[in-house]
């Protein structure tokens, strides 16, 4: 990275320490911790999205939503979380691959060839073309789509849960005042259930956030990824050989994250205190009785 490091034989001491992780795979391994910040903060809404909707499918009225709210939350809760990283990633890459083999490839070839699934290179999804950032970008979406879904399981169950923790006085009062259903989800049953998700939401947030290392298996140059690779040891064939240090990284992966929890269960604290103001729950009276 600076003129200084061109002959890394030369160096020694700290200027060797410091060329050696200003080189431009370290700079791969500090951009790999701003993918799992991205991947968690685009897969968390579109999980907590997923998770809405199958609470309200799952207390639906119309038996067929209720069925699929309900299915949905069930397998997935009941299924390891691996299984559906694994699964989900090949079932929409095969999906892509074969919708475009449809469109590109020649028809007259078979797409599954005994055990295997074959598309012409026209249907690969990335083409063996597109640079190494769109491989990557390809696999951090099936990564988000496969998060998303799993979390969103849970999410739903804790939602539904927090739904009907909302005392029913509150709706049957609602109603009396002549609200529609949907006025009565809007306007009270939503707001209300804030307070009383949050708890289970915090813990799967940490829970998400501990899983996000699975990008690895996914085939993304995540931070175990380049930890593995730069710790191992180097011989004098590499620019900076060293001994094995696989422990130096990944302790700072361990640093990383427990500063990832430490934060998150600051701002969750902030977060129940300020919902939890004026509720009537166990920390809304507790709070009212300390003001006093």
């Amino acid at each position: 990275m600076f003129a200084s490091c061109a002959d890394p034989k030369t160096l020694e001491g700290l200027a060797w320490l410091l060329c050696y992780l200003s080189s431009g795979k370290h700079l791969l391994f500090y951009l790999s911790f701003g993918t799992v910040l991205a991947l968690l903060a685009v897969t968390a809404p579109i999980a907590l999205l997923f998770g809405f909707g199958g609470a309200l499918a799952a207390r639906s009225r119309i038996a067929p939503l209720r069925w699929f709210g309900k299915i949905y939350t069930s397998m997935v809760r009941g299924v390891p979380d691996i299984i559906f990283f694994l699964f989900v990633p090949i079932a929409l890459d095969q999906g892509f691959e074969w919708l475009r083999a449809k469109m590109w490839c020649d028809p007259s070839l078979p797409i599954r060839q005994g055990n295997e699934f074959v598309v012409c290179a026209a249907a690969k999804l990335p083409l063996s073309t597109a640079p190494d950032w769109v491989h990557q970008l390809y696999g951090v979406f099936l990564a988000v789509v496969a998060f998303s879904i799993v979390f969103g399981a849970f999410a739903a169950n804790v939602l539904r849960g927090a739904m009907d923790a909302v005392p029913k006085a509150q709706l049957e009062t609602a109603e009396a005042y002549g609200m529609s259903s949907g006025q009565v989800s809007r306007r009270i049953l939503i707001p209300q259930m804030w307070t009383y998700a949050l708890p289970g939401l915090g813990n799967l947030w940490m829970i998400l956030v501990k899983a996000t290392p699975l990008l690895f298996i996914l085939g993304v140059e995540d931070i175990v990824y380049w930890a593995r690779e730069l710790g191992g040891s180097k011989t004098s064939a590499y620019a900076y050989p060293h001994p094995d240090w696989r422990i130096y990284y990944f302790l700072a992966i361990l640093v990383f994250y427990l500063l990832m929890t430490w934060v998150s269960e600051r701002i969750f604290d902030r977060l129940r205190t300020r919902l939890s103001r004026g509720q009537a729950t166990a920390a809304g009276e507790a709070m009212r009785k300390a003001a006093t």
